[in-house]
């Protein structure tokens, strides 16, 4: 990082202290800057101005729970930047839910949603209301008290909140309804909605077959494919899931997957039989993986624990490495363990999952690395085709909407891809995504006048 970027990363973490999360994310970014300012000096300013929040709002979420006792959480909504289109982000539930890790995930979702190439600004939110182990009655009167306030922040021209971690669509159409009623309007306010009330024919599928398209074409560029590969997932929710449903469908075999409990090995790899099974414990019972061991003969299950840091799921001997789980869930110490094994390819399904020592160490050993703000944007891009069918009143085919998302993401690796040569960091996927998602910002809010 050069001086300029350094005193610039120096002010956020003076500003905003005790947010590691979001100094993360800033960093890796303003880390890749330099080559653009050298070239593009007039948008120093925007740097400077990019890294500031636009609008952070918060407040309390009150609600009762089934014994009739009130409860009372925090929500948040982080408007980062609205340069090139309304505000899009996703809404998280999750006890770890702070204003750090909001605007870790907003200020990354600038670049990403640029990378989509549609009209998309930059936000996220949520609350530290944990959704597991409560009931139907529990998620819907929590999801309307916080709606209560959300409501006078969002709009379908202001902000387009979607699903995150906690919010599936039974909280999406808690979340909806309330809007409805209090704006007395139907409007396409929220994505990731029900099939019957305007969402997207592959919206649950979305983030994972992205990342699986993302993949496929950063393989290619090494004349390889998932054929015969042996992949690692990580996490088992709609990412994990759908990301294991597509490499299936191109030939490869998926052997790991997680949740917070643990990690399962299956050599035999997880068939679409198996998937099935997993998907129906995960989004219907709302069960627990170690439940696949009992299950599945040969399989076998590993408790995480909280030491050694080192999660075990990577140390097993497979081709291509897809985290899908959460933040930071890559160390230097994992990342050895996957180069150790001859890794060919890591893609990134989660938000950040792998931290800025591990990135490190795959490039250095010359592991295909895609960063999440270009890996798994298939999310937002499936969202912000949602937000046109719902402005167009039209329903789109799951096939149609399925060759778009492909198309955006081909078009996201070939920009990725290109921007990196142009900069003279031919394939490194990170400052490729970087600065491809900050020219098209820049230039919008260059454009505007730095407001």
């Amino acid at each position: 990082m050069d001086k300029i970027m350094k005193s610039i990363y120096e002010d956020v973490i003076k500003r905003d202290p005790n947010q590691p999360e979001f100094h993360q994310a800033v960093e890796e970014v303003l880390e890749s800057l330099s080559p653009v300012i050298k070239q593009h000096p007039e948008y120093l300013p925007v740097v400077r101005s990019i890294v500031e929040a636009e609008r952070i709002i918060q407040f309390k979420v009150p609600w009762y729970d089934d014994n009739g006792a009130l409860q009372i959480n925090r929500g948040f909504r982080i408007q980062m930047n609205g340069a090139i289109g309304p505000y899009k982000g996703g809404l998280r539930f999750h006890h770890s839910v702070n204003q750090s890790i909001l605007k870790f995930l907003a200020f990354e979702q600038v670049f990403k949603n640029s990378l989509t190439g549609l009209p998309m600004g930059g936000g996220k939110g949520g609350s530290d209301f944990n959704p597991k182990g409560k009931s139907d009655q529990e998620v819907m009167r929590f999801c309307q008290s916080f709606m209560m306030e959300l409501f006078r922040h969002i709009g379908a021209n202001l902000d387009v909140p979607a699903g995150d971690i906690g919010v599936g669509g039974r909280e999406i159409g808690y979340l909806f309804g309330m809007y409805k009623k209090l704006a007395n309007e139907f409007t396409g306010i929220l994505t990731g909605k029900g099939p019957s009330y305007g969402g997207s024919l592959i919206r649950p599928e979305a983030t994972g077959y992205g990342l699986v398209y993302f993949a496929k074409e950063m393989l290619a560029t090494k004349n390889k494919s998932f054929e015969g590969t042996e992949c690692s997932i990580s996490g088992s929710g709609n990412v994990a899931q759908f990301a294991a449903e597509k490499v299936i469908d191109l030939g490869g075999k998926v052997v790991t997957m997680s949740d917070s409990s643990g990690w399962i090995y299956d050599s035999a790899g997880i068939d679409r039989e198996k998937l099935d099974w997993i998907m129906d414990l995960k989004n219907i019972h709302r069960g627990r993986i170690s439940e696949y061991a009992n299950k599945f003969t040969g399989s076998i299950f590993t408790k995480s624990e909280p030491e050694p840091s080192s999660n075990g799921l990577w140390g097993v001997n497979v081709d291509i490495a897809l985290p899908c789980a959460t933040q930071n869930e890559i160390n230097g110490e994992e990342a050895k363990m996957l180069a150790a094994n001859n890794v060919i390819a890591v893609a990134e399904g989660a938000n950040m999952p792998c931290t800025p020592e591990a990135i490190e160490i795959f490039q250095q050993h010359g592991i295909l690395f895609a960063p999440g703000k270009a890996s798994n944007a298939g999310g937002v891009a499936t969202s912000g085709l949602e937000m046109s069918q719902n402005s167009l009143r039209l329903s789109w085919s799951r096939e149609e909407v399925d060759d778009r998302l492909q198309k955006i993401m081909v078009d996201i690796h070939k920009n990725a891809f290109d921007t990196a040569k142009k900069y003279g960091l031919p394939g490194d996927y990170v400052a490729g995504a970087n600065i491809a998602g900050f020219l098209k910002v820049a230039e919008a809010m260059t454009a505007q006048g730095l407001i």
